[in-house]
């Protein structure tokens, strides 16, 4: 009974999807503010130009709002007294970035429309697709048409955002939860080709692992001491700062930097698909954009749901 309540609880989740999926359109803002999208892409273009890593966090930005409760801007809700605010959670807590611009590009974007006709979350999902070809990655249409979220949640936050000490049957399960397969894992694990790790999210892996190259490991423990320093950074793969497939790589050599990277090549059911990743560069970079269109459509707030914030920071009063 179990397992048919939770097949039947996964049918409700793909069809849910589906349903509000067909909501979103790349083309959405052509009539209502066409300056939108290139406003956006000039920030994000000039945020990265001044600082690479940049374009990582704002990539995980929009990763971290999805996957809790959707992508409906509820991770840049600031805490209130009635607002939970899912900076707050473990995952997210001295962690996530590029608050700043994303306040930005709302200002902005909201100039050359005359009014607050963009929504955050789209905003957020623009972003992430941006910063991604700025760092020399694949370009894919942003489904559009979200609307914002007037609540967050911190307790969902550190329940649904995977950890980074998850094994693979984890990360499966974390994934499936959220309407993703095997293959959206791997190819969104793959934007760990972009930015940096935090020592206290390492430090386990780098002195305790037994599938890590040992050469490594002593590198990372250069900078992530087995005690203090929790917040060093280490980077994911060796081209932090480019988007390629030297993240892949990294994990056939026993170099994944956390548990949960090295998870996906460790002789399990993902092994496969990172070597073809790491082979065929052009095969990432494709399932990366389904990958990516394909989360940007969990749970989207349309219609009437939710609104279209005038402060991403704040609910509108």
């Amino acid at each position: 009974m179990a397992s048919h309540d939770h097949f039947l609880l996964q049918i409700f989740v793909l069809s849910t999807l589906a349903t509000t999926a067909l909501s979103l359109s790349p083309y959405y803002y052509a009539n209502i503010c066409p300056e939108a999208l290139p406003t956006i892409k000039r920030v994000v273009e000039a945020a990265v130009y001044k600082e690479r890593r940049m374009g990582a966090s704002l990539l995980r930005l929009h990763f971290h709002d999805c996957f809790v409760n959707g992508c409906d801007a509820s991770v840049l809700l600031d805490p209130t007294p009635t607002i939970d605010s899912e900076k707050n959670a473990g995952p997210n807590l001295n962690s996530i970035r590029g608050f700043e611009v994303i306040d930005q590009i709302k200002a902005e974007v909201d100039n050359v429309c005359g009014c607050s006709v963009v929504s955050c979350a789209d905003i957020l999902a623009v972003a992430a697709r941006d910063s991604v070809v700025a760092l020399g990655g694949p370009t894919y249409q942003v489904r559009l048409g979200r609307r914002d979220s007037t609540t967050a949640n911190s307790n969902q936050a550190n329940t649904d955002i995977p950890a980074p000490f998850f094994d693979l049957p984890a990360l499966i399960n974390n994934f499936k939860n959220h309407g993703l397969d095997e293959k959206d894992l791997v190819a969104l694990s793959g934007g760990h080709t972009l930015g940096f790790a935090r020592c206290i999210n390492f430090r386990s892996r780098i002195y305790n692992a037994t599938n890590i190259d040992p050469a490594f490991a002593q590198e990372r423990q250069a900078t992530c001491p087995s005690t203090g320093g929790d917040n060093s950074l280490g980077p994911l793969d060796p081209t932090p700062e480019h988007f390629d497939t030297a993240y892949f790589d990294s994990l056939i050599k026993q170099g994944g930097l956390l548990i949960s990277d090295q998870a996906l090549f460790n002789g399990g059911s993902t092994d496969d698909l990172v070597q073809t990743y790491s082979y065929n560069p052009e095969v990432f970079w494709q399932d990366f954009a389904q990958s990516m269109i394909k989360m940007g459509d969990i749970k989207p707030l349309t219609g009437n749901q939710g609104e279209i914030r005038v402060n991403c920071r704040m609910v509108n009063q």
